[in-house]
């Protein structure tokens, strides 16, 4: 049984920036992709960014340029910089474990808890 704890989130003006982090329990991390996913309020849960086993990321449009994910296998831990944080960025945080096939990634139902982002004046 896989266990993600994410943890870094918290409350930032805008242009300010976090880092989360996800840890993964087992020992099977660096055989799986991850992904950030975030909901905010009144919507849909999206993929923010992916990173397969090798190191190759991916990101909505709407982060590109502003968050980067990494991850450090030897720690189990996948990470997202998020910089020049916006207002619209306000989301709750998960990090999931999946897979990628054919550039789409696709999510195992391990989820961690959850990180609040908030980004207010």
């Amino acid at each position: 049984q896989v266990q993600l704890v994410e943890s870094g989130g918290g409350l930032v003006q805008p242009g300010g920036s976090l880092r989360l982090s996800c840890a993964a329990s087992g020992s099977s991390f660096s055989l799986y992709a991850m992904g950030w996913y975030r909901q905010g309020p009144g919507k849909q849960r999206e993929l923010v960014a992916a990173v397969t086993s090798d190191g190759s990321t991916n990101y909505v449009d709407s982060v590109k340029g502003r968050f980067t994910i990494s991850r450090t296998n030897v720690k189990n831990t996948v990470y997202l910089q998020m910089n020049n944080l916006k207002p619209e960025d306000t989301a709750v945080y998960y990090c999931n474990m999946g897979q990628t096939y054919s550039g789409s990634y696709y999510p195992y139902q391990y989820w961690g808890q959850g990180t609040q982002v908030t980004v207010s004046s």
